[in-house]
């Protein structure tokens, strides 16, 4: 750090409104310390930020000392977007107010809350805000991409049930976008990613669900996984509404749930959550019992909360992880021929491979109505994921997943979904957003001409 820089951020320090954190300093490691364990980058300053006008303040110093900008909401994004070396890194997760209106069944929530928080305020009054499916997931890089989660059936992406945001722009400007003010503004966050600015807090359309929900976990070993997709190809394609599924080709947990002698055994589960009568739940997951018997079952009444926390041990904070995915319109032969021949070849017991049942309100919602640029129609979210808790570990099973992935692009869209991108690729972006792609780089040109938000999927402003 040059002596020029030191006493920039000395000044910068001096006036700012939040906490300043350098390098050198006791907490800086954990102040820049994010989710995805194999990130290990070093911003030449951590501005956490109390209220939107320190955000302001810390993008308007970034670009006077031309630094590079990050933004830390939960941290939990695989890519580590929210981190960059040399940088600043505006740091949200102290605006994490949550304020519920539930007669209105409105949340407004600060931008660097995490999903546990939200839900928890939320279910005080029995309602929900889809959310993704792991708690201390940060509720502002999951919305800004997209959104899956439990809910997705019922009630659509995180980011369609944004009914506005506050957000400060490349210029420092603070402004309130809804579909009244700065509509175009407030289309492109709802699916463009952190390509516009820093999003301080968000208002989400809420929904009534809980507090106690039906769960239901089907486990089937590698010896019937072929049989097993294609049973829950079928299932997850004629889902009720009032239900979400998460299909998933994995090591059984070594949870309480799970019977002993099955700790790690791999296979292929579905976990199916109901929102609606126990016994419409119970039904599906006779029939689909009945249909090809597991290796073992569980199911239980629970709490909405416990559910959107069911993940969080196979998630763990500090895990080095690495992931790649396709849209897919069904589980076909051939797709299922290559699920079922590279499975095996993993090596962390870690890694895994969830899909995610899209229907019902998902694919109800206008293709226009945001800048989401995943397929409507598709099925299924297959996501490769490669999980270890050391380095060698992960560098084989990122092979895996790029292998994989490689292997399935034959039989998948062009579309990709923009959390679910690793690294920077242009052309992938280009991609993913497909006819998005050129309404958004001029909303990219208005807002931040000269593309200081880019640390995400970054979509270039148009010439």
């Amino acid at each position: 750090m040059t002596q020029t820089l030191d006493a920039s951020i000395r000044a910068f320090r001096s006036r700012f409104g939040g906490v300043v954190v350098t390098p050198g300093e006791e907490n800086y490691d954990k102040a820049r310390s994010i989710w995805n364990g194999s990130i290990d980058r070093r911003p030449s300053l951590v501005a956490r930020c109390f209220t939107p006008a320190d955000v302001a303040d810390a993008v308007r110093f970034a670009q006077e000392q031309s630094l590079d900008i990050s933004v830390r909401g939960g941290g939990h994004g695989f890519s580590g977007a929210s981190v960059r070396s040399s940088a600043v890194m505006i740091d949200l997760s102290q605006q994490n107010l949550i304020t519920v209106d539930p007669e209105a069944r409105r949340a407004r929530c600060g931008g660097g809350a995490t999903w546990a928080q939200v839900d928890a305020a939320t279910q005080e009054h029995g309602l929900a805000a889809p959310g993704g499916t792991v708690s201390h997931t940060g509720i502002g890089g999951l919305t800004l991409g997209g959104g899956f989660g439990w809910l997705t059936q019922m009630a659509g992406l995180s980011c369609d049930n944004v009914v506005s945001a506050e957000i400060v722009t490349a210029d420092g400007a603070i402004l309130h976008v809804s579909e009244d003010e700065h509509p175009d503004l407030f289309w492109a966050i709802r699916g463009g990613g952190g390509n516009f600015g820093a999003v301080t807090s968000f208002e989400y359309r809420l929904h009534e669900v809980g507090p106690i929900v039906h769960i239901g976990l089907l486990f089937w070993g590698k010896s019937k996984g072929a049989e097993a997709l294609r049973l829950l190809d079928e299932v997850t394609a004629t889902l009720p509404a009032n239900m979400g599924a998460l299909c998933a080709c994995l090591n059984a947990p070594p949870a309480p749930f799970v019977p002993e002698q099955y700790h790690l055994v791999p296979g292929v589960a579905l976990i199916l959550a109901g929102f609606g009568p126990a016994e419409e739940h119970a039904a599906l997951l006779d029939q689909t019992k009945a249909a090809l018997p597991t290796l073992f079952t569980f199911t239980s009444r629970i709490p909405f909360t416990a559910l959107q926390q069911l993940l969080d041990d196979a998630a763990p904070w500090g895990i080095q992880a690495y992931e790649k995915a396709h849209f897919l319109g069904g589980l076909s032969p051939n797709i299922i021929a290559v699920i079922t021949d590279q499975m095996p070849r993993k090596t962390s017991p870690m890694s895994f491979v969830p899909m995610f049942a899209l229907g019902g309100a998902y694919q109800d919602t206008p293709h226009d109505a945001s800048a989401f640029g995943g397929d409507r129609s598709a099925q299924l979210l297959f996501n490769m994921t490669a999980m270890s808790p050391n380095a060698e570990g992960l560098a084989a099973d990122r092979k895996w997943v790029r292998d994989f992935w490689t292997r399935l692009t034959p039989y998948a869209g062009t579309r990709t979904y923009v959390n679910f991108i690793p690294e920077y690729e242009e052309d992938v972006v280009r991609a993913a957003y497909g006819d998005k792609y050129d309404r958004l780089a001029r909303v990219k040109a208005q807002y931040d001409p000269d593309n200081v938000f880019r640390a995400a999927a970054n979509i270039k402003p148009a010439r």
